[in-house]
């Protein structure tokens, strides 16, 4: 599959990596001050650092994002919007499937008649008919979704060069949603041109967002983290974890026991 070779690609690259000047003793510190503080879910801290220094600091700044804000700014809307589209419908065959193994039978349904009346009725997917029809578009859902709402661990964190963030459960769960037709017959420069324009519009979109990781004092931490807990979110279905605050007679009483145990 096409996304295993971006990551045979970062490997390559932590190898060639290696090969460059050491770093001076005060960033050797700093660097070493964030990894020691360790991620369960990022044991390989070190090398997704790396990676990230090379997305945020030369491969964003200079390719991605200019080429996405280009897209963006010169490309027709409804040129845009047509392929978007297209992509999308994609994709919802995949999203029904994992929906059903998720037990959301609404949402399966859902994804199927946008599917059925998109690729009928609106030229394959390039016209939204489904929303109009009042099927509105709802989130997708990833087999990596279906794994983590039967509990199983997100696995190890990575940053890829180019390609972002992605855990152990998503890069096995894009093998799977890759068997799904019409998925599975994309051929190779299909399923690149695919990625490619997805990624413009998405890198397009977090321009507004990039105030917070610039001010933020450890970026990496806080793209990392965001990445999780926006899994774990779309893992429980969509729905946020309340966790309940005890009421103030518990605290009072745990405290006048606290002060009795002294």
């Amino acid at each position: 599959m096409w996304k295993r070779l971006i990551i045979a690609v970062g490997a390559l690259l932590l190898v060639t990596g290696c090969a460059q000047s050491p770093e001076s003793e005060a960033e050797a510190q700093t660097n070493a001050e964030f990894v020691d503080e360790s991620h369960p879910d990022d044991p390989f801290e070190g090398f997704n650092r790396a990676m990230w220094a090379v997305n945020y600091d030369y491969l964003d700044p200079y390719v991605a994002r200019p080429v996405s804000l280009a897209y963006v700014n010169y490309v027709p809307n409804w040129t845009r919007t047509g392929i978007a589209n297209f992509l999308s419908n994609l994709e919802e065959p995949a999203s029904m499937v994992n929906s059903l193994i998720m037990l959301d039978g609404e949402a399966a349904l859902t994804h199927f008649n946008r599917f059925f009346i998109n690729t009928i009725f609106g030229l394959g997917g390039i016209i939204d008919l489904a929303s109009n029809a009042n099927v509105p578009k709802i989130s997708d859902r990833q087999f990596g979704d279906a794994m983590g709402y039967y509990d199983i661990g997100q696995g190890p964190y990575f940053m890829m060069p180019v390609y972002g963030p992605v855990t152990l459960r998503e890069g096995a769960g894009d093998v799977v949603d890759g068997l799904y037709p019409p998925l599975v017959w994309l051929t190779f420069p299909q399923s690149v041109l695919k990625w490619l324009f997805e990624g413009m519009e998405s890198r397009a979109e977090l321009v507004q967002q990039e105030g917070l990781l610039n001010n933020s004092p450890d970026p990496y931490a806080f793209t990392r983290d965001a990445y999780l807990q926006n899994k774990a979110f779309k893992a429980r279905g969509g729905e946020v974890e309340i966790y309940s605050e005890p009421d103030d007679e518990y605290l009072d009483d745990a405290l006048l026991d606290e002060i009795d145990n002294y």
